[in-house]
């Protein structure tokens, strides 16, 4: 019995998971590999490193690829040590949590508001203009590449944090958000997945400079 036993054995255990690929060329991917930006309806996109180089340059994913337009995600990470944001300003932007991103939707021409929820990334309704009146004054908002970079603004116990970082990190934190969540207010383990989570925002932030190039 023991080799039928040993040839079954092999249908019971699980399929090694098969490697990511760019979503471009089809080459395999590392974990830690980059991201485009289509454009046509703001998805991300897989990408190998000479394709992510290929719409490395602004403007350089205007031309069509017969599969959308495409613009890669820096690997920039910028902190607003001077950024502050009291209860005031927080209650105007109407977020119900303490973290949110901003992006520009350059198709729009606006800063667009999200924020991580059990249902996802979630709109902020709020008029564009009070979005500018409460980042307006941090030099990262001069800074932001629209489409593939967010602020992200964390307030907690009366402390605001304020980073320029890449889009995709943003959407893997509401990732993270919507699979863990418990409760009204997250529970325990999403509470330890955003202090892990801005504990490698901070570590790979530089503090931005006022002559920094856009």
């Amino acid at each position: 019995m023991s080799a039928p036993a040993t040839g079954l054995r092999r249908f019971r255990a699980p399929a090694p998971p098969r490697p990511e690929r760019c979503e471009l060329c089809g080459v395999a991917l590392t974990d830690r590999h980059r991201h485009l930006v289509r454009l046509e309806n703001r998805s991300l996109t897989c990408a190998c490193t000479p394709c992510a180089l290929l719409f490395e340059q602004q403007g350089a994913g205007q031309g069509r690829t017969g599969q959308g337009h495409y613009r890669t995600v820096p690997d920039r990470y910028l902190a607003d040590s001077a950024h502050a944001l009291d209860d005031g300003a927080w209650e105007q932007l109407q977020i119900p949590v303490g973290t949110a991103f901003f992006f520009r939707n350059a198709e729009l021409d606006r800063l667009v508001a999200l924020y991580p929820s059990p249902a996802g990334a979630t709109e902020s309704e709020l008029d564009p203009a009070s979005w500018q009146a409460v980042l307006g004054d941090s030099p990262l908002a001069a800074l932001l590449q629209p489409d593939v970079e967010a602020l992200l603004v964390r307030r907690e116990q009366g402390a605001a944090e304020c980073f320029l970082v890449p889009i995709d990190i943003c959407y893997e934190l509401v990732g993270r958000m919507r699979l863990t969540w418990q409760g009204f207010d997250g529970g325990a383990e999403a509470r330890a997945e955003l202090a892990a989570f801005f504990e490698n925002v901070r570590a790979r932030a530089r503090t931005v400079r006022t002559e920094e190039p856009a």
